[in-house]
């Protein structure tokens, strides 16, 4: 696939497929941090050294392993203007590190935007594999399968005490970042959400907005992952993760079937209202958009809103962000101009489904 096709897909072909727990679940996120011994870390790092980091990542992406996984693009953020990184971002394919302080930075990704392996961002290697629903485990091991491709091949810094190093402290240990994309519209109605994320950080886990670290957590959407990497193993960390997302689906589902069995009428009126505000409306800003979108999704789930696939709101929920609107209008749009550009987009999908 070519630069320009990761930029002109609205969503990846990842978030296409039907994952278990879906109806809570967006997407699972694996990401591994290494980094290359001999060789300064990209924050400290000349041109030059960052650029034979590059080259050193593309030829183990080019072996015979590797090539067993799929192909790779190698996108030079050099190549890429503001916007497109921006979309990238959007589609949780870089991070916000790598788009805007990054220097000489790379990204290699598979065709259906599955694997992402970003170069010089904090590390020199950030490995990521991106899954439909709650797939812990199968993102596992695909990124250690990945891991274990490079670890061949190039030689990770690493310190019998410390585990894998890595520029920022909080990565030091096993490296790796496991994290779980949720939708807990009816905990936020029924107001037990502040009470689960208090109970969360207790346990060593932490709750992100939907772009990470920093972000807001738009739509009732929030990102549930590992805070500790040092001092645990990686079974234990995906142990310790997958059973606080199991109690948070669970107690998820119980709070939706209170709002039916209990609050019906008002739950239907807010579902249809936000439904009928998205059809119709002229104008619509990104937030207002995030939470109608989550309304509508949770009306689909729970039947109240028929003949729509989830899967057109996930697609939403990136194509309506301000990069991808711009992109594909080929220019900067103003706030307003964003704003109607989204609602229209927002009725001709609705509408397209009905």
């Amino acid at each position: 696939m070519s630069q320009q096709q990761f930029m002109q897909n609205p969503w990846s072909n990842w978030m296409k497929g039907e994952g278990p727990d879906s109806d809570i679940v967006i997407s699972t996120r694996l990401r591994i941090a290494r980094n290359l011994r001999q060789h300064p870390f990209p924050l400290l790092a000349t041109d030059s050294q960052a650029e034979e980091v590059v080259r050193k990542v593309t030829e183990v992406s080019e072996t015979e392993a590797m090539k067993k996984l799929g192909p790779l693009e190698l996108i030079q953020m050099e190549q890429v203007n503001p916007l497109e990184k921006r979309v990238l971002v959007e589609k949780h394919l870089i991070s916000p590190h790598l788009a805007e302080e990054s220097r000489k930075g790379a990204v290699l990704l598979s065709n259906d935007e599955s694997i992402s392996i970003m170069v010089n961002e904090e590390d020199h290697i950030r490995i990521q594999v991106l899954m439909p629903g709650f797939q812990l485990q199968q993102a596992w091991d695909m990124g250690t399968k990945i891991d274990d491709i490079f670890e061949k091949h190039v030689n990770y810094a690493f310190d019998e005490n410390r585990g894998f190093l890595t520029s920022c402290p909080t990565n030091v240990g096993t490296g790796i970042r496991a994290s779980v994309m949720l939708h807990l519209p009816a905990l936020v109605m029924t107001q037990q959400i502040n009470r689960i994320l208090q109970a969360i950080n207790q346990v060593g886990l932490v709750v992100r907005g939907i772009y990470g670290e920093g972000s807001e957590a738009l739509g009732n959407l929030f990102q549930l992952s590992n805070q500790v990497t040092l001092g645990m193993s990686e079974s234990d960390i995906l142990s310790n993760l997958y059973g606080v997302a199991r109690q948070i689906i669970e107690q998820e589902r119980v709070a939706r079937r209170y709002l039916v069995e209990h609050s019906r009428i008002t739950l239907e009126d807010r579902i249809l209202r936000s439904y009928g505000i998205l059809q119709y409306a002229r104008t619509v800003e990104s937030k207002e958009a995030a939470q109608r979108l989550s309304d509508v999704r949770l009306g689909i789930d729970l039947g109240i809103v028929k003949n729509i696939s989830h899967l057109v709101l996930n697609e939403l929920l990136v194509t309506t962000q301000p990069g991808f609107l711009q992109h594909h209008a080929g220019q900067k749009l103003s706030p307003d101009q964003r704003d109607e550009r989204r609602a229209r987009l927002i009725r001709e999908k609705l509408s397209a489904r009905q």
